[in-house]
């Protein structure tokens, strides 16, 4: 009897020892898969989102950028149209020496040192000069100069663009994946909070806070007619943009130029004090200035938050300020 009693003992700490296992077991797996909490689930976006819009504005620059070599490009095109019609003139006007080029057999030569335009043959071109009449080689030594200066400008340029070109492709793909990740993070904002994603009241105040008629007042009261408007990365108006894309939307409608970028934003405006801000000013956040937004009054600005958001007011102390911009 003892030793049944002892194997029932000995049976009822085996089982109790794996009872406990399993609870332990299902305590630690009920806390992994424990949804997370609203203040979680937003401290999860707006790590995410610090992650992201560094790389927005990234693109901002470079389509910036890229838009400006375009137009540099163009220019130079138009400026060797002219010359390009200088040398089909001459063309036309050395005709008869042509002619005596092709008799005696060195027509080939004569027609790619016309044609060419490249920087590489230009030595070949001006021996082939010396083998021309000298009234005839004065005629077009000018224009290939010309041609061959704007033809060196050109090609690095294009080179350029094409490099852009594929870097904005590789961000244009990036960009995708990251607003699946951001879509995933909001769509988890829904299910905490419903309906609404946590949105709250985009105008708690008045906006602006006070209004004088100045330009920086106007700017601010533009930016607060956008309340309301969609996220869209890259945008800057009418009716949806980003954070610098909201700003330059803002000062755009009362006649001053912000190109769309936070950093560019920031080196174009004066630095102000906290003491002197005015509504119209930017504030920039974060060490690489990678958000900005645009004050109206009493410690409020208005700005495009993230992607999943809308342009909303927000106090300027609920994020980590690294200075202030005044555009006039």
């Amino acid at each position: 009897m003892d030793s049944h009693l002892r194997l029932t003992k000995r049976l009822v700490r085996i089982l109790a020892a794996a009872l406990g296992g399993l609870s332990l077991a299902i305590g630690v797996t009920g806390l992994a898969h424990a949804d997370p909490t609203p203040a979680e689930l937003e401290a999860q976006i707006d790590q995410k989102w610090n992650e992201i819009e560094p790389v927005i504005e990234q693109h901002n620059q470079l389509k910036g950028e890229l838009n400006a070599n375009k137009t540099k490009q163009k220019q130079l095109q138009d400026q060797i149209a002219p010359l390009q019609a200088r040398v089909d003139e001459t063309l036309t006007r050395v005709s008869s020496f042509s002619v005596m080029q092709y008799k005696t057999g060195r027509f080939s030569s004569f027609n790619a040192l016309m044609t060419t335009g490249s920087p590489d043959t230009f030595a070949e071109q001006l021996m082939m000069l010396n083998m021309m009449a000298k009234d005839e080689a004065a005629k077009v030594r000018d224009v290939l100069v010309a041609k061959k200066a704007l033809d060196e400008q050109k090609k690095p340029l294009d080179e350029l663009i094409a490099k852009q070109v594929e870097q904005e492709a590789a961000m244009a793909q990036k960009e995708q994946t990251i607003n699946a990740e951001i879509k995933t993070l909001n769509d988890m904002r829904v299910k905490a909070y419903g309906g609404t994603g946590g949105l709250g009241n985009l105008r708690p105040v008045a906006c602006p806070q006070s209004y004088d008629g100045s330009p920086g007042a106007k700017a601010a009261q533009v930016a607060c007619q956008q309340i309301g408007d969609p996220y869209i990365w890259a945008a800057e108006g009418p009716n949806s943009f980003d954070c610098s894309g909201l700003t330059l939307y803002a000062w755009k409608q009362v006649g001053y130029s912000l190109r769309h970028y936070t950093a560019w934003q920031y080196s174009d405006t004066k630095r102000v004090s906290r003491a002197d801000l005015k509504p119209g000013d930017l504030v920039f956040f974060y060490s690489d200035r990678h958000h900005v937004g645009l004050y109206v009054g009493n410690g409020w600005m208005v700005h495009a938050p993230t992607s999943g958001d809308r342009v909303r007011m927000k106090k300027i102390d609920d994020g980590p300020i690294n200075g202030f911009g005044r555009v006039v």
